[in-house]
């Protein structure tokens, strides 16, 4: 019951609050989420669309009230500039931390689909030109000397894989934001560990026991 209740509120509050302001405290959730978490993370289309949007109607706000002499006019377009500087800053710190990710793993990407799901349709592009340039750099700084069985990049001869992958076993801070399916624990692979988590709850713990979660917004990084 008391659980329900805290639901109702969580919502309202949520419902409470500016949509607009909302949007950047997810942006934000979501930008500590792509530092904390060791793999890539889903990209967030359709709220990097609306805080775009929004960023593109305050700069005609600007580009179209500058000039004015009015003082409390100034006053607002200050205010403007300020949120607006605020806000870029957030998207290329999300954009950012998504790229210094893609330039890691560029191999294991390009390898796996479930992973290059989590992409965005530019992502994939510099992902794959990317991966062209740094093919075509190899091979004409040394790759060409070598044998041709020899010069792949993603080589596994002697069960030795070449292809950095997200350790996954990494450990990460999380809370549990909304309670979890009916009988599901954390469990530690590798270890007898088993935990009820509650909402509310922050945890040390190998992102693995708690990447379904994370993905499905039951539980977020921080």
């Amino acid at each position: 019951m008391d659980d329900d209740i805290n639901d109702i509120l969580a919502e309202f509050d949520k419902r409470s609050v500016p949509s607009s302001t909302q949007d950047l405290n997810d942006l934000t959730k979501q930008w500590i989420a792509e530092r904390g978490a060791p793999e890539i993370l889903p990209y967030q289309g359709p709220l990097l669309e609306r805080i775009l949007e929004r960023i593109r109607e305050q700069i005609e706000i600007v580009e179209r009230e500058t000039g004015d002499l009015e003082p409390n006019a100034n006053f607002r377009l200050i205010l403007i500039q300020t949120e607006l500087e605020r806000v870029k800053f957030l998207v290329r710190a999300y954009l950012r931390a998504r790229m210094a990710k893609i330039d890691k793993h560029l191999l294991y990407l390009i390898n796996s689909p479930s992973a290059l799901s989590h992409l965005s349709d530019p992502e994939k592009s510099y992902l794959r030109s990317h991966l062209a340039l740094l093919n075509n750099h190899y091979l004409s700084s040394f790759l060409r000397n070598f044998p041709a069985q020899l010069r792949r990049l993603d080589d596994a001869a002697g069960g030795v894989s070449m292809v950095e992958e997200p350790d996954l076993d990494s450990a990460v801070f999380c809370r549990v934001v909304r309670e979890l399916g009916e009988g599901e624990e954390l469990v530690v692979k590798g270890t007898d560990a088993r935990v009820e988590l509650s909402r509310g709850d922050v945890v040390v713990v190998r992102y693995r026991a708690v990447r379904k979660w994370v993905l499905g917004g039951e539980v977020e990084l921080l």
